[in-house]
């Protein structure tokens, strides 16, 4: 049997073979993002925990709320308002206190450099959820751009970024504009029936010069039942409010929402009886409340994810100022033209009912946008 001729190894094969193998190449090592993270983790107690927390935030702030004014009828005719205040203090102390022991963000921390805490929070999820942490090394995402205050005002967004902005200083004055008039409608007893504003007033005063009305009058247990029975309506509306927002849209929604609350501060100049101011109140509180979780679902859906947090921190920043005028109007004006003052309340809320209605994006059944 003739056997198969071997070609010679020469210097010209090993060169032709070693061409032919290609070198192996260095593995490249595994990274992840926080993002990858939380998709690997998924769903278990951590976000139970989570949803709970938050969601009874708005629960913490009605108690909150309830909390105070009961405080108050007990703390005010005993041992007088600077009590109150200080009473008042101590769970915000508390709560600064305690900011030290709340996790940071494991996105903060990435973008900030600190990897090693963002890596021990996301395995304290992962832990928390029966899960495992994705392999390789944990990195942050390289974003080609990032949201500047400019984008809010470029021509795609300009007009509902002025048009938010307008809703949102609205309804912040209108929220607390109606929190303060409740306390001056009660101090100044002006249920029909009641004694009249000048049987309210007090002389206050040595000399003749020196003599002003007084219109400061303790409040009645009656007076505080009121004020709890108001502060409830806040919550009184919520589910009609998802209702809305879901089958009628955002803009009108809110446009509805607004044109009523510019309504019922019209009719708090009505002569009626306690029932019924408390019933106004009560209304309103939940109509005001209504407004707010409209516009903020609205905010967060209407910018892509690189402006999402600016335009909501504009906004806030727009409710501060709102919030900082409502006290003028609400004690100040109200002194001088109780029904110019609930004149003012109503047209800025119509003024914002108008801008809610004619808001160019409706973001209903929209999905949300991730670049811009």
């Amino acid at each position: 049997m003739a056997t198969k001729q071997r070609e010679p190894v020469t210097i010209i094969s090993l060169q032709r073979l070693s061409l032919e193998t290609p070198e192996p190449q260095p593995k490249e090592s595994k990274t992840f993002t926080v993002e990858d993270a939380v998709e690997t983790i998924g769903f278990g107690r951590f976000h139970i925990a989570l949803f709970l927390i938050m969601g009874s935030t708005g629960v913490f702030w009605l108690a909150g709320s309830l909390l105070i004014i009961g405080l108050a009828s007990v703390v005010i005719p005993t041992i007088g308002w600077r009590w109150l205040i200080r009473i008042a203090s101590i769970p915000g102390i508390i709560l600064i206190l305690a900011f030290k022991f709340i996790p940071e963000s494991a996105r903060f921390n990435v973008s900030t450099g600190n990897t090693q805490a963002a890596l021990a929070t996301l395995e304290h999820i992962a832990k928390m959820n029966r899960s495992v942490m994705p392999e390789g090394k944990l990195v942050e995402p390289i974003l080609e751009k990032r949201g500047r205050f400019a984008d809010l005002l470029d021509a795609k967004y300009l007009r509902t970024t002025l048009q938010i902005w307008v809703i949102w200083l609205g309804i912040s004055f209108a929220y607390y504009g109606v929190i303060l008039a409740s306390a001056e409608l009660l101090e100044r007893d002006l249920v029909c029936g009641s004694r009249s504003e000048s049987a309210v007033a007090v002389t206050v005063g040595d000399t003749e010069g020196s003599q002003s009305p007084c219109h400061c009058r303790m409040f009645a247990p009656s007076d505080y039942q009121t004020m709890i029975i108001s502060t409830v309506g806040e919550i009184a509306l919520n589910p009609f409010n998802i209702l809305g927002i879901n089958f009628l849209g955002r803009r009108l929604s809110l446009s509805i929402t607004m044109g009523c609350t510019a309504l019922f501060f019209l009719l708090l100049n009505i002569c009626t009886s306690s029932a019924g101011l408390t019933g106004f109140l009560f209304v309103l509180r939940a109509l005001v409340a209504a407004n707010f979780n409209t516009i903020y679902i609205y905010t967060a859906e209407v910018y892509p994810t690189t402006m999402r947090a600016l335009g909501m921190g504009t906004s806030g920043s727009l409710c501060r100022i709102g919030a900082m005028v409502a006290p003028f109007i609400s004690q100040v004006l109200m002194s001088a033209s109780f029904l110019g003052a609930l004149c003012l309340f109503s047209s800025v809320c119509i003024i914002c009912a108008i801008s809610a209605s004619t808001l160019p994006i409706e973001t209903k059944g929209r999905a949300l946008q991730q670049i811009k």
